[in-house]
């Protein structure tokens, strides 16, 4: 499947926003913080329970708010490190804390909405050089339960669910692994809020299916309606598997903010 973007890069003088889907994972920055949590750890039953639960168990208990921010928390995207997340509000801790697992799984997936700072110093993640991803917002989900939560069209019978919820996984899985998707530039961002926020995607995809239909390209365009506001359009190309006869459908976000919203709903797209 052909996948570009060809957007512009942020406007100079606006904060680098970020709208990534990944995994955060907290590390020990230093060996004394890996004692200190050996120590704490001492103050509990832990018997039965695998390290992932008793760190879970220490990090999630209000006494011990100090320790989640003595971690140092990593982000990355389909296993390559991108950032350390850091809360713009510190009791925004907690919501990092809630994001380990007690049981991870390969599917497991996080939201993360925020501004890309600077490098970090190297005594912050134990000599590990990334950039400050601060953020507003994050919340956690798998991909099953996203694909599952997503509303059957009424143009898809009972019957054939199975073959929609296929069909939906597929397009999360592309949008997924597109190349460099690490959430920092407009149609990265665009892709991942469409992704978790806007089920009419994933029925478009689906229908397509039911019509023998593929989906072949994603791409993502500056819209001429961009003005004071920047918008993208974000356009999804079918192609017919036996004849090779091509549609294309859109959807115009609007990327001007940190948190973005629709600017239309999806349409049929012709080119101009």
């Amino acid at each position: 499947m052909e996948e570009t973007a060809t957007v512009a890069p942020a406007d100079a003088g606006r904060p680098p926003f970020v709208y990534a889907l990944g995994k955060v994972e907290p590390r020990f920055p230093s060996l004394a913080v890996e004692k200190e949590f050996a120590q704490a750890s001492g103050r509990y039953s832990t018997s039965g329970l695998t390290d992932r639960q008793v760190l879970r168990t220490l990090i999630t208990d209000r006494q011990n708010r100090y320790l989640a921010r003595l971690l140092c928390w990593v982000f990355s995207v389909e296993g390559v490190e991108c950032y350390i997340v850091r809360p713009r509000d510190p009791s925004d801790f907690e919501l990092l804390a809630d994001a380990v697992r007690d049981e991870p799984r390969r599917d497991d997936l996080d939201v993360v909405i925020g501004t890309l700072g600077p490098i970090a110093p190297p005594e912050v993640c134990n000599g590990l050089a990334l950039p400050t991803l601060v953020f507003d917002q994050i919340y956690s989900f798998d991909r099953d339960s996203l694909v599952d939560a997503i509303p059957r069209p009424d143009s898809v019978p009972e019957d054939r669910a199975d073959g929609f919820r296929r069909a939906a996984g597929e397009l999360f899985d592309r949008i997924m692994q597109m190349a460099d998707n690490a959430g920092a530039t407009d149609e990265h961002r665009a892709l991942n809020y469409l992704a978790v926020r806007y089920p009419a995607i994933y029925s478009a995809a689906a229908e397509a299916n039911e019509r023998n239909v593929s989906l072949t390209g994603v791409q993502v365009l500056p819209s001429r309606l961009s003005g004071a506001r920047k918008i993208v359009e974000v356009v999804f190309t079918y192609t017919h598997r036996q004849t090779d006869v091509t549609e294309k459908r859109f959807v115009r976000v609007d990327v001007t903010e940190e948190f973005m919203f629709l600017a239309g709903k999806l349409s049929d797209y012709f080119d101009r």
